[in-house]
């Protein structure tokens, strides 16, 4: 739905659709990154508390530097990014290990939390599919192609698992609609395309910050909404990821004081960087 109305926006403005092989790159990486990462996450949320699978997903910056072969020699020079991937990952292994703590946990909620993990592999996979594309198509237009063929692999997957046969819309509360009309809107035509548009324009120490937001707002919600439960535990494993991402970040951030960033020279005007 969001990608069949920013596809229609894009027509309207009179965009023309990017090159075949920009078109296969921009269908691959929509499929990790919304059929492999999002598809991934909404299956392993029938096992895990939104919660939980935030907390997971929060460790894709950390991911960003194992997967971006070709900066490890920048990436593993510096201290801070060392010190910083040890301590995240020290946050997952005890969020993990402490798992068995948490009131609903069963063998299916390990099992669903490194699905969540691979999701956040499988989407940083995608990301850079997309950085290190060679042509540049507006985020408009890339976020639509994404969607839609995303779109159509989970419905290719969904078919194929049976999950029709019992599906009728005559069924869906008017609860699930107003769930679904709200990711439309704030989760893909706001939240994604944003995302979309940092990723092509800002360098990864500015993109990643969102996750510093994520899984807290995640862990807050779900205790107040919808009465989610987490344990003390996994509350300190989240604040050890996050610090740890902090420490990753660091060069970045020098970067951006010093005036450059990733993608290019950025200077500071009236207190605000700006290409």
């Amino acid at each position: 739905m969001a990608g069949t109305i920013l596809f229609a926006w894009c027509k309207f403005k009179g965009d023309v659709l990017p090159s075949h092989k920009t078109l296969l790159r921009l269908g691959i990486s929509g499929i990790l990154m919304l059929v492999g990462g999002t598809g991934m996450i909404a299956w392993a949320e029938q096992y895990i508390s939104s919660g939980q699978a935030a907390i997971l997903i929060a460790t894709e910056p950390l991911w960003f530097l194992i997967i971006d072969k070709q900066r490890w020699g920048e990436y593993f020079s510096d201290k801070f990014i060392i010190s910083g991937l040890a301590l995240g990952f020290t946050g997952i292994y005890l969020f993990l290990k402490f798992d068995h703590l948490h009131p609903n946990h069963s063998a299916m909620s390990t099992i669903a939390s490194i699905v969540i993990i691979g999701s956040a592999i499988i989407w940083v996979f995608g990301s850079l599919i997309v950085k290190n594309s060679a042509e540049k198509t507006s985020a408009v237009m890339s976020s639509s192609i994404q969607l839609l063929v995303a779109g159509v692999a989970s419905g290719i997957i969904a078919l194929a698992a049976g999950e029709f046969t019992n599906f009728s819309i005559s069924h869906v509360s008017a609860e699930a609609w107003g769930g679904l009309a709200f990711l439309v809107v704030m989760g893909s035509l706001m939240a994604y395309l944003s995302f979309m548009w940092l990723i092509a324009h800002r360098s990864p120490a500015i993109v990643s910050t969102h996750t510093y937001v994520n899984p807290v707002v995640a862990v807050i919600l779900g205790c107040f909404l919808v009465g989610e439960k987490i344990v003390f535990w996994q509350i300190v494993s989240l604040f050890i990821i996050l610090a740890g991402i902090l420490l990753v970040n660091v060069p970045g951030y020098r970067n951006m004081k010093a005036g450059k960033v990733d993608n290019g020279v950025y200077e500071e005007e009236n207190g605000v960087v700006v290409k």
